[in-house]
């Protein structure tokens, strides 16, 4: 029978060469059989093969680039690593990734902590299971439990570790920083403007939950009910001398005006009253009023219709009250001619 030709193993005939060949086939068989196996492994060059058959048969199922076996599991969709020890075994870990629902698991539910490390530069920081105290913490370094920043446990977020330091939750704005947290070395609960606690403190609270406001409350036209007002002041509205002509007294800029009349007749107006249905009054403070001639609103409802005769060279108190956003002003003289300027 002739020669067969090839150039890989699985084109060579296993039945050749057949018994009635001549001999002096032999050796044409041999150079083709030594042929194939160069041309099959092309790229083994000097070095020997030393893989047992254990070990090629690993690679059983392996149809395409990536594709990687290792040791069998018992849990589903566990995710591989390598080995700590030779760095090239793959072996089973306790990360699980799952698609229906999609969750990411950590952990195998031993009594143990559980920690995802963030290794920085100059510090690094944890995301962890503290499995002893079971709580959920978020701290500084890479020992779980140590400079805590926040932990969760039950229905509880405690944000800092009892140390003696302060802690903030700053807010990072872009014209302004705002911040609410413990002033440790006041022991006070602050919330305040920048990101340094004891400056710009809008409110303050100390141990016995007494407060301390660092500025004004605005609350647009709505309720403060039931207070107990202690050392209270009021805002003045200072006019100054009205030199003639017409002045408003705006009652938003303060419930108590003050005001000197000097060279001409100066005509007052009120504006932005509360609304109707509100009470709104105010107080003016008037210095030589019957200097020159004073008018009126004509909303001004006076006692027996008569405005009253103001001092020329002294003080007089005037009280004005609205319920009805400025309709009627009922006007009262609370005293003339009260002080000498």
């Amino acid at each position: 029978m002739g020669l067969e030709t090839a150039t890989y193993i699985s084109q060579l005939v296993g039945t050749n060469p057949t018994s009635s060949d001549p001999v002096s086939q032999g050796d044409d068989h041999l150079r083709l059989i030594k042929d194939v196996l160069q041309a099959q492994f092309t790229t083994l060059g000097a070095a020997a093969v030393t893989t047992t058959a254990a070990e090629l048969n690993l690679l059983d199922g392996v149809t395409s680039l990536g594709d990687v076996t290792g040791p069998g599991s018992s849990v589903d969709n566990a995710i591989t690593r390598f080995s700590g020890t030779g760095g090239k075994t793959i072996q089973n870990s306790n990360v699980t990734i799952s698609d229906d629902p999609p969750v990411i698991k950590i952990g195998d539910g031993v009594a143990e902590d559980t920690t995802v490390l963030f290794d920085g530069n100059a510090k690094d920081f944890y995301v962890a299971l503290d499995d002893t105290a079971d709580k959920l913490v978020i701290g500084e370094g890479s020992t779980v439990g140590t400079n805590s920043i926040m932990t969760i446990t039950d229905d509880t977020v405690t944000i800092g570790d009892g140390s003696t330091v302060d802690t903030y939750l700053n807010f990072d704005g872009n014209a302004a920083d705002y911040r609410i947290g413990i002033d440790d070395g006041t022991d006070t609960l602050e919330i305040g403007v920048g990101v340094a606690h004891g400056t710009t403190a809008a409110i303050s609270m100390d141990s016995s939950a007494d407060m301390t406001l660092g500025g004004y409350i605005n609350f647009g036209d709505e309720q403060a009910i039931r207070p107990e007002i202690k050392d209270y002041a009021e805002t003045v509205n200072a006019l100054g001398d009205t030199g003639g002509g017409t002045d408003a007294i705006d009652i938003s800029a303060g419930n108590v005006v003050s005001a000197t009349v000097s060279t001409a007749t100066t005509e007052f107006t009120f504006t932005n009253p509360s609304a109707t249905g509100k009470s709104c009054s105010f107080t003016l403070i008037l210095t030589n009023g019957g200097s020159q001639t004073v008018t009126w609103p004509t909303s001004v409802d006076w006692p027996g219709g008569t405005a009253p005769s103001l001092t020329a060279s002294g003080l007089d108190v005037l009280v004005f009250t609205t319920v009805d956003a400025g309709t009627i002003w009922y006007g009262f003289a609370a005293g003339l001619d009260v002080k000498s300027p």
